[in-house]
């Protein structure tokens, strides 16, 4: 890759693994539509790596609450709200790490093409919509159960498939159990960090014990450009989501989805 392309896309990297537009829809129309080449299994390490680093800086306070809240209430038996939140982190993350290491990335291999991210791109978008719409928003993460964690958690699994967004996957399914757009987004993002953090450590293990050459500055640079991204849409997103609601991402969403749906049609798609 050139210079200009990684930066094009760690910047896209860090921007919509937290927003619910997906990732995989957006890198696949560089590489596709444009021909770009494929940014490469360290490239892939370094925005991983990027992201966590985005994620774990804004949320630093609420880690150290939630390790200190798994402590006390795992080795102290000292219950705690802290503690509890920090167990339904632990049970959410399980389904999609386990399907993740089991299908070993054969999901991605077989389903990554414009047809599928373009479905499920509008499909979820429209699921979004509708999770938005309800009236019954009022819980907060402080009335986050293990039945609903795992549910989330289950819904997570869906994001395996190119084009359904982890985080728009895991907001949604929580504003469907009631939960505020706030809350919802946080916990998105919280449960984020094992899942990010297992992918990208089989990801480093993959580039560790290849025999192909690692760009080390492009690691550094995609690294850095993601987690700057990264921060900024967290920051800006937390802040923004009540006044703006879920709709202008239904709608980028489905414009998207048609834009994909076009291509397909048209051969846009190598």
């Amino acid at each position: 890759m050139e210079w200009w392309q990684a930066i094009i896309l760690a910047i896209l990297q860090g921007l919509t693994e937290f927003l619910p537009i997906s990732s995989s829809a957006h890198l696949i129309l560089p590489s596709q539509l444009l021909g770009w080449p494929d940014q490469g299994l360290a490239f892939d390490v370094a925005v991983h790596v990027g992201t966590l680093l985005a994620v774990m800086a804004y949320f630093r306070h609420d880690i150290v609450k939630l390790t200190r809240g798994f402590v006390d209430s795992t080795f102290l038996a000292k219950p705690n709200m802290d503690g509890k939140l920090a167990w339904c982190i632990i049970l959410a993350t399980m389904p999609a790490g386990f399907l993740g290491l089991c299908l070993n990335g054969s999901v991605e291999t077989y389903l990554r093409n414009a047809l599928v991210i373009a479905t499920t791109t509008t499909v979820f978008g429209l699921l979004l919509w509708y999770a938005d719409r309800q009236q019954n928003l009022t819980k907060s993460i402080s009335q986050m159960g293990f039945r609903q964690a795992l549910i989330i958690g289950g819904s997570q699994a869906l994001a395996l498939i190119p084009g359904t967004s982890r985080s728009g996957i895991t907001i949604t399914t929580a504003m469907l159990l009631g939960f505020d757009r706030q809350a919802a987004a946080r916990f998105s993002f919280l449960l984020s960090i094992p899942l990010i953090l297992l992918a990208g450590s089989y990801k480093t293990y993959e580039m560790i014990t290849t025999t192909h050459p690692i760009p080390w500055s492009f690691i550094f640079m995609g690294a850095i450009v993601s987690c700057v991204s990264a921060y900024i849409c967290i920051y800006f997103f937390l802040k923004l989501i009540e006044q703006l609601s879920m709709t202008p991402f239904v709608i980028y969403r489905l414009i998207l989805g048609a834009f994909l749906f076009l291509g397909v049609a048209l051969g846009w798609f190598l």
